[in-house]
């Protein structure tokens, strides 16, 4: 069995063991490979250095915006799941992070969906603002910027204090959104996006707990119409409850806890 073919616990895991894991991950060596490699070409097509300070910035202005209305509006909508083709994708992509908030294996982006998007966003107007090597110079500082939240992600997760505010806040915070209420706090590292479209809240005690924070709305009732996910996830999870279920003999039926 692989490194990566068993379950990782973030809550049973150290910083040390993390910063292992993360850097043995392949998504985070393929977001480093090609990052290093997009500031290399960068570099070789550069014919005015400061023209490529608005693409770099550009990037780091527009990722956070990007997350969140995805977060928001995709990952957190309901029709990935209503859809045959889609479910497998949003079973991989967010609902089983929901689903088990501490297991590293599937806190991390797919490459498929990743970096079909990072290049979307960042390639077009990169070039616009400064031809190839502004290109390379926002798709860079995408990749690179996406391996910041991702760590900060796993932080987020991981049984660990942090000493810096910054990583005591946004882990508070994205701790909130996973465990008691999941429609708010759509952020990872900036929170800027909830606090204008209405999303943010500080502390739990600001909004009701929500009965779909574990499984974002794929209830079994759902599950009885959309069975796809739940066919995949061996049944649905306890509103109340982050620990697994064993399905029933039929989909949408009662399901028992482990």
């Amino acid at each position: 069995m692989g490194f990566w073919d068993r379950t990782h616990n973030l809550d049973r895991m150290t910083l040390p063991e993390l910063v292992r894991a993360y850097f043995a991950y392949p998504a985070i060596l393929a977001y480093l490979g090609l990052g290093i490699a997009s500031y290399g070409l960068m570099i070789y097509w550069m014919e005015q250095p400061w023209r490529l300070l608005p693409a770099i910035a550009f990037a780091l202005v527009v990722y956070p915006v990007v997350w969140y209305l995805l977060h928001r509006f995709v990952l957190h909508g309901r029709y990935l799941y209503r859809s045959k083709a889609t479910a497998a994708m949003w079973k991989r992509i967010h609902f089983d992070h929901h689903q088990d908030p501490h297991n590293l294996n599937v806190l991390f982006g797919a490459l498929v969906t990743t970096l079909p998007t990072i290049a979307i966003v960042t390639l077009p107007l990169g070039w616009l603002i400064a031809g190839p090597a502004g290109a390379m110079a926002a798709f860079g500082t995408g990749l690179i910027t996406t391996c910041f939240y991702e760590f900060c992600h796993c932080v987020q997760h991981l049984n660990f204090q942090p000493r810096l505010r910054f990583l005591q806040r946004i882990k508070r915070l994205h701790l909130a959104h996973h465990f008691h209420n999941e429609q708010g706090n759509f952020g990872i590292t900036n929170y800027i996006c909830d606090r204008l479209l209405g999303s943010y809240y500080d502390k739990p005690r600001d909004v009701p707990k929500s009965a779909t924070v574990f499984n974002l709305g794929y209830t079994q009732e759902e599950a009885a119409r959309y069975p796809w996910v739940a066919a995949l996830s061996g049944g649905t999870r306890s509103d109340d409850n982050p620990r697994r279920f064993r399905a029933a003999a039929t989909v949408g039926g009662d399901a028992e806890a482990r």
